[in-house]
C-alpha cells in the first residue's frame, strides 16, 4: 500500500501485511531503468514492525499479524523507481513501480472515490479498475470515507485490498475515515473506534496541533503546488475548525481541495449535517477554498457557492461540492434537492441516484477539469473551473450524460440505514 506521510517529491511511504512469523521486515529500492538488472543497484531498508492482535474485535478470527512499513527518503523528484518489500531472504513481493512528485507546481491528475463500502469485492472493483483504466497517469487517488462497512471487520479490509489489487501498491492514496471506519470492537463495548486496522495499515502524515485521537485521520499534502486537505468529520470537528482555520490564513498555494466524509451539503434523503456546517463552511468561504470532496450520502450531487446569490447562474463562483458514491449501496436524492440550502448560498448543477462512479480531476495552471464517470466509462458530469492571478475563479458546465430509465432507484441492491 502506497500512502505519503512526508513530502510527495522526495519521499514515499509504503506499508504491507505479513503473518506474525514474519517478524524483521525490509523493503529495497532503486531508480528504474530499461536494463532488467535494474535490482544491482538497490538500497535495502529495515521496516518498521507493529504487532496487531486482529481478534481483539470479536468479528474477526482470534490471530495476531505484522503490519510492516518503510518511508523512503531522499528521492529525487519526478523519477521513477521501482521498490519490493519482503524478510530479506526467501520471501519478497515483485517489483512495483511509482514516480515522485515534481518539486515545483505542475500539472496533476487524481482519481476521486465516494464511499465503497458495500460488495467492495464484487461490486467496487470493477469502479477502481474503470478508474485506471481512464487515467492510467494518475498522480494519486482520493478515498472519501466508509471504505468498508465493519470498521474493524477483517475479512471487509481483506476485500478492499484485492479489489484494488496492484493498484494500491503503485498509485499512492489519500484515504479519510468514514461512520463505518468507526465501530466497537465487541457486542458488549459501546464505545466507537477507529478501524483497528487503519494505523497500522496507512502511514500517513501526524499533524502537530491536533488531539491524539486524530492521528493519521487528519493531515496535509502539497502536491506539485496543490494544497491537499483530509479531514475527519467524525470526531473533534471544533478542534479541526480552529486547525484548518490556521492553515488556510497562511497558505499561499494556488490550489486548495479538502477531502471529508460527511457532506456539508447533504444529498441522501432525510440527511443533514448542520453541526459541521456551521462550523466548517464559514472557513471553507472566508478562505474561498475551491474543491470539496465529500462521501456518505450514496447518491451523486455537484454543486457550487456563487459569489453572489443573486446571479447563482452566472459563471463567477467561489467553492465547488461534490458528493458521490463508487460502491454497490444507494439512497434517494433528498427531496426537492438542495432547495433547503439556497439561503446558505448553493445551488445544486447536477444529480444523480443507482449508478457507482469515479472521478478524474485534472488540474494545469489555472485550469482545474473536473469529469465524473459512470462504470462503463461514460462521462456523466463535467465542469472545468479556472483561476486567474487574481483568485477570480469562473465556472464553465460542461456536457453531461443521462443515466437512462433504467437507473431507477428499484433496481440498486437492497441495503440497511442501522448503523449510517
Amino acid at each position: 500500500m502506497l500512502t505519503w506521510s512526508e513530502d510527495p517529491a522526495t519521499t514515499q511511504s509504503v506499508t504491507w501485511r505479513t503473518s506474525d512469523e514474519i517478524g524483521q521486515a525490509f523493503a529495497e529500492i532503486a531508480v528504474s531503468h530499461r536494463s532488467s538488472r535494474f535490482d544491482l543497484n538497490a538500497t535495502r531498508l529495515e521496516a518498521a514492525t507493529e504487532r496487531l492482535e486482529i481478534g481483539r474485535s470479536d468479528r474477526n478470527q482470534d490471530r495476531v499479524d505484522h503490519f510492516h512499513s518503510v518511508v523512503f527518503r531522499n528521492l529525487e523528484p519526478d523519477t521513477l523507481y521501482a521498490y519490493r518489500v519482503g524478510d530479506g531472504g526467501e520471501y519478497w513481493s515483485e517489483w512495483i513501480q511509482f514516480r515522485t512528485a515534481r518539486a515545483e507546481p505542475a500539472p496533476v491528475r487524481f482519481l476521486y472515490f465516494g464511499d465503497a463500502q458495500n460488495g467492495v469485492l464484487s461490486h467496487w472493483s470493477r469502479i477502481i479498475r474503470a478508474a485506471y483504466q481512464k487515467a492510467p497517469h494518475a498522480n494519486f487517488t482520493i478515498h472519501a470515507g466508509d471504505l468498508v462497512n465493519r470498521a474493524h471487520r477483517d475479512r471487509e479490509w481483506a476485500e478492499w485490498f484485492k479489489a484494488g489489487g496492484w493498484i494500491h501498491a503503485s498509485l499512492p492514496s489519500v484515504p479519510v475515515p468514514g461512520n463505518h471506519e468507526y465501530g466497537s470492537l465487541t457486542e458488549q463495548e459501546e464505545e466507537r473506534r477507529v478501524s483497528l486496522q487503519w494505523r497500522p495499515q496507512f502511514t500517513l502524515p501526524i499533524e502537530a496541533g491536533l488531539p491524539e485521537s486524530l492521528a493519521e485521520t487528519v493531515y496535509t499534502l502539497r502536491y506539485q503546488g496543490i494544497l491537499i486537505v483530509a479531514m475527519n468529520s467524525n470526531r473533534e470537528i471544533e478542534a479541526q475548525a480552529q486547525w484548518l482555520e490556521k492553515l488556510l490564513a497562511t497558505d499561499d498555494s494556488r490550489w486548495r481541495v479538502l477531502t471529508f466524509h460527511h457532506p456539508i451539503f447533504s444529498s441522501g434523503r432525510d440527511r443533514d449535517n448542520k453541526e459541521r456546517r456551521d462550523l466548517w463552511k464559514p472557513i471553507i468561504d472566508k478562505h474561498s477554498v475551491d474543491l470539496i470532496l465529500q462521501g456518505h450520502d450514496h447518491t451523486y450531487a455537484r454543486g457550487h457557492t456563487p459569489v453572489r446569490m443573486s446571479e447563482e447562474s452566472g459563471p463567477d463562483v467561489a467553492t465547488m461540492y461534490v458528493n458521490s458514491v463508487s460502491g454497490a449501496k444507494m439512497y434517494e436524492f433528498m427531496k426537492d434537492g438542495w432547495n433547503v440550502y439556497r439561503p446558505e448560498g448553493v445551488v445544486l448543477d447536477r444529480r444523480g441516484e443507482n449508478a457507482q462512479f469515479f472521478q478524474v480531476i485534472s488540474i494545469d495552471g489555472g485550469t482545474l477539469i473536473y469529469k465524473a464517470y459512470t462504470a462503463d466509462g461514460k462521462a456523466y458530469d463535467m465542469f472545468t473551473l479556472t483561476k486567474d492571478e487574481s483568485g477570480k475563479k469562473t465556472l464553465y458546465q460542461g456536457d453531461a450524460n443521462d443515466l437512462g430509465e433504467e437507473s431507477s432507484f428499484e433496481n440498486g441492491l437492497p441495503y440497511s440505514r442501522e448503523g449510517m
